[in-house]
């Protein structure tokens, strides 16, 4: 079932070029029709994530934007300084299509029941590719929104709120029973408080100064631990002290923030330790890396006991790993509760062109809470 589709819609590419150049440019995808099972959604709502800035601007030295073209086309320009080329060898001289997530307006549909079931439902996606007006996806990769709800509520409704069941699921599979967040004060750390609030865990978080302290209190959230304090190694491990929290999940990454956490559990659970063992405690201790934020070499001090591990962790294995079901449950609970836990709140909604604009790239690109932008494709 289709309507009158445009010839073509426009796309954001990302290019780093093997001269060491990152281009950003909007170009002219065909609109093409369906297949069966498939259908067409208008995108009316996607956000810049820090997963899609990875993307978006790989390795550039941001210092050095520059923006040509036409204010119709933008072509903007930044440097790749030379020591950072070889991390981006798979993917120079190719134009790659960004954005994660979205919402929008399906118009037009396959031949099948359960695609044409969709036509002109406002839909969210998790496919790739969605900084574009126009995103033809399987019938099957659409989660059909709540009456009543606009493409822009539900256009979070996947990358973040994902992650933050992620987290509380993973502490529960690894049987923990409270854990510590950095970078607390995000969109995410959020909405992983309404979660643990609502759901009766444990949270301690990790924010950088006064500023995001004050916010999450006024949330609600009980345990704020500002890493900026002269007295945060006491006041973390008083947290952790009483929350008895063996499980932390970093979204900065470099440093030394991984090991002061380590640490810090390791002195609280020595403070309540029955007998001393001079190879630590025997309670697991373990930090999970999900983001980059300082991108710093992590370095581990080894006032940690014996029992400890730091690894890696992102969304889309944990899925995997939990198999279509669970993935499936958390995604239902994400819809039932899309305007209140896993609400999302935007800096500024601007078009295609103008995220391509100089002064919305420096508001949203160091990541800064409250930062967060929306991109509507089909603003003029």
């Amino acid at each position: 079932m289709t309507s009158m589709l445009p010839p073509t819609g426009l796309q954001l590419r990302s290019t780093i070029t093997s001269g060491g150049e990152l281009e950003l440019t909007l170009v002219d995808e065909p609109v093409v029709a369906p297949g069966a099972d498939e259908v067409l959604i208008r995108v009316a709502a996607t956000p810049v994530n820090p997963s899609d800035q990875g993307l978006l601007f790989g390795a550039a030295d941001l210092s050095t934007l520059s923006v040509g073209g036409t204010a119709h086309r933008p072509l903007v320009r930044a440097q790749v300084p030379q020591r950072a080329m070889r991390a981006m060898a798979g993917r120079l001289d190719r134009s790659m299509a960004v954005g994660n997530e979205g919402a929008g307006i399906v118009v037009a549909t396959g031949d099948a029941p359960e695609a044409q079931a969709l036509m002109g439902k406002v839909v969210a996606v998790l496919a790739g590719s969605m900084f574009s007006q126009y995103r033809t996806v399987k019938a099957s990769q659409c989660l059909v929104l709540p009456p009543g709800t606009t493409p822009a509520e539900g256009a979070s409704c996947f990358v973040n709120p994902l992650t933050a069941l992620g987290m509380t699921e993973t502490m529960r599979r690894e049987g923990h029973t409270a854990l510590v967040h950095t970078a607390a004060a995000s969109n995410l750390g959020q909405m992983l408080n309404r979660i643990c609030q609502k759901d009766g865990i444990a949270l301690v978080n990790i924010v950088r100064n006064v500023e995001q302290e004050k916010l999450l209190r006024a949330m609600g959230a009980q345990y704020v631990c500002n890493s900026s304090a002269d007295s945060f190694t006491e006041d973390l491990t008083a947290a952790l002290m009483a929350t008895v929290a063996t499980i932390a999940f970093d979204a900065i990454g470099g440093g030394k923030l991984a090991s002061t956490i380590l640490g810090c559990m390791e002195a609280a659970l020595s403070k309540t330790a029955s007998e001393y063992s001079r190879y630590g405690t025997t309670v697991l201790k373990q930090v999970y890396i999900y983001g980059g934020l300082d991108t710093a070499p992590t370095e581990i001090i080894r006032n940690v006991g014996m029992y400890w591990s730091v690894g890696g962790w992102l969304l889309f294995p944990f899925l995997q790993k939990i198999g279509p079901q669970g993935a499936a449950a958390l995604r239902q609970r994400v819809a039932g509760e899309l305007k209140t836990t896993f609400a999302s709140a935007y800096s500024q909604q601007v078009s295609l062109t103008q995220v391509l604009q100089l002064e919305v790239i420096r508001a949203f690109s160091p990541r800064a809470t409250g930062a967060k932008v929306l991109i509507n494709p089909s603003l003029p």
